[in-house]
This record gives C-alpha cells, sequence and structure tokens, in this order.
C-alpha cells in the first residue's frame, strides 16, 4: 500500500497585547499564549515530550514561558482543535524566535507499536523556530507554526524512526484556510494545497469524520487535490481562492 503524508500542525494563538496604564511609565507588558493543534494521519500516535517553550527578543534576551509539560499526542489535536501548552507575560517589544525544547520520550505508535523517536543532536538543545514580530499594545496576534511530520518522522529501516522536525511559521492574522469534507465518512486521504503562481504545497489528512481543514495558506489562487487510498484515484479542484481572514469551503468530494 502506498504509504500516505500527513502535515501535523502547532499553532501559537496569541501575542496577545493588552493596553496598560497610562500612568505607568515603566516596560510594557504583553500576555502570551501558546497553543497546539494537528492534522490526523496514517500513524496511530505520534507523542511529543514538550519540556519547554522560550522567546528570544531581538536584542538576545530570553524568556522562559510557563510550560505545561507532557507528553502530548498530536493526533488529539484535529481540524483546528488546540490544547493551551505555554502561557506567561513579555517584558520585550520584539519577539525574534520561539524555542520548542523536547526531551528524550518521544514516540510513534505504528500498528500498535510503540517506538521510539530518536532526535538529531543539533535539536537537542531546541527547536528554534524564526519569527521577528514587532509587538504592539492592543493589537492580537496570532502565529501558526506547521508541524510537517511527512518530512520531520523519518523511518530508517529496522523498525527504527528518527524525529527530524520541518517547521514554518506562518502569521494566521495575513492568512486563511480551506475546509471540505469526503464521502465514504472513514476513508483515509491526503489533502494537498498547491499555490498556482508559486507552486508551494500546504497539506493535511481528512479525518475519521471524512473532514479537512488546511491551516495557514497565504491569500492566493490553489489547487486542491484530495488523494484517498489505492485503487481509488485522487480527485482535484482547481481555482480556489483563498482571502485573508476567511476559510474557504470546498463542499463534499465524493469518491
Amino acid at each position: 500500500m502506498k504509504k500516505m503524508k500527513i502535515i501535523l500542525s502547532f499553532i501559537v494563538l496569541g501575542i496577545i497585547m493588552i493596553s496598560c496604564n497610562s500612568n505607568d511609565d515603566t516596560a510594557s507588558s504583553y500576555p502570551y499564549a501558546v497553543k497546539m493543534t494537528d492534522a490526523p494521519g496514517p500513524y496511530q500516535k505520534v507523542n511529543i515530550d514538550l519540556q519547554g517553550v522560550e522567546i528570544t527578543g531581538d536584542a538576545g534576551e530570553t524568556v522562559t514561558l510557563n510550560v505545561r509539560k507532557g507528553i502530548y499526542n498530536l493526533l488529539d489535536f484535529t481540524n483546528g482543535a488546540s490544547t493551551l501548552i505555554a502561557t506567561d507575560t513579555l517584558q520585550v517589544s520584539k519577539v525574534a524566535q520561539i524555542r520548542l525544547i523536547l526531551g528524550t520520550n518521544n514516540t510513534v505508535v505504528v500498528d500498535n507499536v510503540s517506538y521510539p523517536l530518536s532526535t538529531p543532536s543539533a535539536d537537542q538543545s531546541g527547536l528554534k523556530l524564526q519569527v521577528h514580530q514587532t509587538l504592539e499594545q492592543g493589537i492580537l496576534y496570532s502565529v501558526l507554526l506547521d508541524f510537517d511530520a511527512n518530512k520531520s518522522i523519518v523511518n530508517t529501516g529496522n523498525g527504527t524512526y528518527k524525529l527530524k522536525p520541518v517547521i514554518r511559521t506562518i502569521e494566521a492574522a495575513i492568512s486563511g484556510n480551506i475546509k471540505g469534507k469526503i464521502t465514504p465518512v472513514g476513508s483515509l486521504a491526503v489533502v494537498t494545497a498547491v499555490d498556482v503562481l508559486t507552486s508551494l504545497s500546504y497539506s493535511t489528512n481528512v479525518n475519521a469524520s471524512g473532514d479537512f481543514l488546511v491551516m495557514g495558506l497565504p491569500s492566493g489562487t490553489y489547487n486542491v487535490t484530495i488523494t484517498p487510498v489505492l485503487p481509488l484515484l485522487p480527485i482535484t479542484k482547481s481555482t480556489i481562492v483563498v482571502t485573508t481572514g476567511n476559510t474557504t469551503d470546498i463542499g463534499t468530494t465524493a469518491f
């Protein structure tokens, strides 16, 4: 059977700005919240051992957020569902980098068997995500962290897997989404949206209810291909328009 591709996503929501009292001329405070989401895939579980989240300012200052440490099965969070993993109040007005710190208990479950996910030494100090945002009071900022499991989980053979995280950052405030549904319900399928102008592709998977949501898309025109498990053949829907801040519904696709 042809191996399917999946996309796992993180959403960092919030960098929530609240205006401070004008009587306080000292450094402003910026409440900051981090959430996590995902899309389903062919693995039964993808467990990430989250131990820390840090923010680095442009001047090199580091803020360690109050994180909810623990093992998170990314497949528990689908189609926009999310879980809060870290909060704090920042005293820096510019964010250069977000760093996700993982422990050693990362695993993937395939065919009811759990396999450890080893992490390259270069990533053991944390997964560094470039952001470069200037924060202003009274403004809500959102950042989408798109965790691409198809590229991030590598089957090295002999029952061993490596975690080589590939994550892109997108400001949700300047992006849109594509959603839809397939029938029959319960069918496995990968959904890929390709930007007609840039040829960049963004993927996710259909969940058990037949729904899918491709998040964090720059505005533009897309060709959307839904690829089910063989022997069913892919179906493409062309010239799907995505606009900032909106979700385009392409309806139900029947196989």
